[in-house]
């Protein structure tokens, strides 16, 4: 407990007596009493150098996964709108004809855009990323394809059943095991993010609390003396969530501002490296744009990670407050 002396001191510190100003509420300090936790201290400093790393590296992980999402959804919306057929030679069978009559099957069918089929020439280019060039595929049983655009809601099931009847060694592939593929890819990136993210929260929840910890233990003599005058917990709970609720924001808005240049910086870069149709980039995930929904993102993380702050210090303040009573 704290002595008489020390009370004493304490009260003309954060107490100012003028007859002539009304009495302040009780347990409230006047304006012109010093802030309880000092507003620049190293710990504050290192504190705010934690929560805008864990910022930036949630708000990373968090455009990740907004791009793996949007690239994913346009590849499963182009895939879905075509379909394949494959024509494979048979011996004895005029595999030109075969290509013919499949893609008048297709065409024919209702709901069926457009039918392109590939030639010869064009089939075997395909190959060449695996073969290499020049070479002579006249002897390899080289399938021929035929691509089919999708302009409404054909019946697939039964393209499928009249190729299968009429034309040998033809086969329609309409792309669901790489849709499902893609989509478990997209949702296996959501379930990563969120675990990432779970583990920023958690780690910035226990920094606050060691920081709440360490600045109630060097500033425990004046948080008693509060204690004992009759400050209520509220004003004392509230002059810690206030400093820390500060120190969120600020590095909450560090470390996503820092994460929202290097997205604009992406972006920017990709127009300028990456935008070709031959860059296995720009293929892959576009123009390494993450939009306004994940501009959206960040910006929710920093109130977030801002709220976080404020409520694990508040918690922590008045779990220390309970123990001196």
């Amino acid at each position: 407990m704290p002595t008489t002396e020390t009370v004493m001191a304490a009260q003309s510190e954060y107490f100012e007596e003028d007859s002539v100003a009304p009495a302040a509420p009780a347990g409230a300090l006047p304006d012109t009493a010093a802030a309880i936790v000092p507003a620049d201290s190293i710990a504050g400093r290192a504190l705010l150098a934690v929560i805008a790393i864990m910022t930036f590296l949630a708000a990373l992980t968090v455009g990740a996964v907004v791009l793996v999402r949007s690239a994913a959804g346009e590849w499963q919306s182009e895939v879905a709108r075509e379909v394949t057929i494959q024509v494979r030679p048979v011996e004895g069978r005029d595999i030109e004809a075969a290509v013919q009559k499949a893609a008048a099957l297709a065409q024919a069918t209702p709901g069926i855009g457009s039918v392109r089929p590939y030639t010869k020439e064009e089939s075997a280019k395909l190959l060449e990323p695996w073969l290499g060039s020049g070479l002579a595929l006249d002897e390899l049983p080289v399938p021929r394809l035929i691509v089919v655009r999708v302009g409404g809601a054909p019946d697939l099931a039964a393209l499928r059943r009249q190729l299968g009847e009429q034309v040998p060694g033809a086969s329609l592939d309409d792309h669901r095991g790489f849709v499902d593929r893609m989509r478990a890819m997209a949702r296996s990136a959501v379930v990563a993010g969120l675990g990432v993210l779970a583990l920023v929260v958690a780690a910035t929840i226990l920094s606050v609390m060691f920081a709440t910890h360490g600045a109630m233990a060097s500033n425990r003599p004046i948080v008693e003396v509060l204690h004992v005058v009759g400050a209520r917990e509220s004003f004392i709970a509230g002059e810690f969530q206030r400093h820390f609720m500060l120190l969120g924001l600020k590095g909450g808005a560090l470390g996503g501002g820092a994460a929202i240049a290097l997205f604009a910086l992406a972006r920017l870069m990709s127009g300028w490296l990456g935008g070709t149709a031959d860059s296995e980039m720009s293929v892959l995930f576009g123009r390494l744009a993450v939009g306004p929904e994940g501009y959206g993102a960040v910006a929710g993380l920093i109130v977030l990670i801002a709220a976080v702050t404020t409520l694990t210090s508040r918690l922590t303040v008045r779990r220390t407050l309970k123990s001196m009573e």
